[in-house]
């Protein structure tokens, strides 16, 4: 799916509404190559890489995982969230306008989406050393997220380096195989229609990941947090430390 084409505002209004809407209603996915060029696209993998090299990546979280599963057995990236204002982001804010502009293009024609904020970007890298994703949904439970954008940066990736990324599009009998080539931008939904997983990668692969939101749905999930935590801090409040009654003290 290549755009070489400098990349003006015609260019992204053509990319937008006559690549990217198409296929993400027909298909659920798309991606363009070329999108930023060897130059633009070279400045942010050395930021990237100057992020790895001083340590600002640490081990992804998990939310939810059940005990006794570790970590690396579901997930072996480091990341770090970035907003692209920080000093030494000037490409990556560069990478995030564009992508602003792509999806502010796409975000009236997305079957009556609301598309009006993003996620900070988690820039990630897997090791080379066989970590990969196991198969997931990023937005299973209605949190707002609508659409996943993810940004590589990796030059002469090859079949060997393996880090596809597989998408398991629902009620298709198929899967879509995405290699992690650089320059090349991603978008799918976010919900359970696109389930997909990275596989173990054997060369150190960089990304960046932006999820912009549905507002709607956003404003519903932000209501249904504040009202569990208000629910969770009432029961603290109703419930006896342990040991006996409130304010009684209760030595080991």
């Amino acid at each position: 799916m290549p755009f070489i084409e400098p990349l003006s505002d015609a260019n992204l209004e053509h990319l937008a509404l006559e690549q990217i809407v198409p296929a993400l209603l027909s298909h659920g996915f798309y991606y363009v190559d070329g999108l930023l060029g060897d130059l633009a696209g070279g400045a942010v993998l050395d930021q990237v890489k100057e992020m790895h090299r001083s340590g600002k990546l640490q081990d992804g979280r998990l939310a939810g995982s059940a005990p006794g599963i570790h970590r690396r057995s579901i997930r072996g990236d480091k990341i770090a969230w970035v907003s692209g204002s920080e000093r030494g982001c000037e490409a990556v804010s560069l990478l995030l306008n564009l992508m602003d502009k792509l999806v502010s293009l796409c975000a009236r024609r997305l079957g009556g989406r609301t598309i009006g904020e993003r996620s900070q970007a988690m820039v990630a890298c897997y090791p080379g050393n066989g970590a990969g994703y196991i198969k997931h949904v990023d937005n299973p439970n209605r949190d707002g997220r609508c659409v996943t954008c993810i940004y590589y940066l990796n030059k002469s990736w090859t079949e060997e380096h393996g880090g596809v990324l597989r998408i398991f599009p629902e009620g298709k009998s198929y899967v879509a195989d995405v290699s992690p080539l650089f320059d090349r931008l991603l978008f799918f939904w976010s919900d359970r229609r696109n389930p997909h997983e990275v596989q173990p990668s054997y060369a150190t692969r960089y990304a960046i990941t932006v999820w912009y939101f549905d507002s709607v749905e956003r404003a519903e999930a932000k209501r249904r947090f504040r009202a569990i935590r208000g629910e969770q801090l009432q029961l603290m409040d109703q419930t006896p430390p342990p040991g006996g009654q409130l304010g009684e003290l209760h030595e080991e």
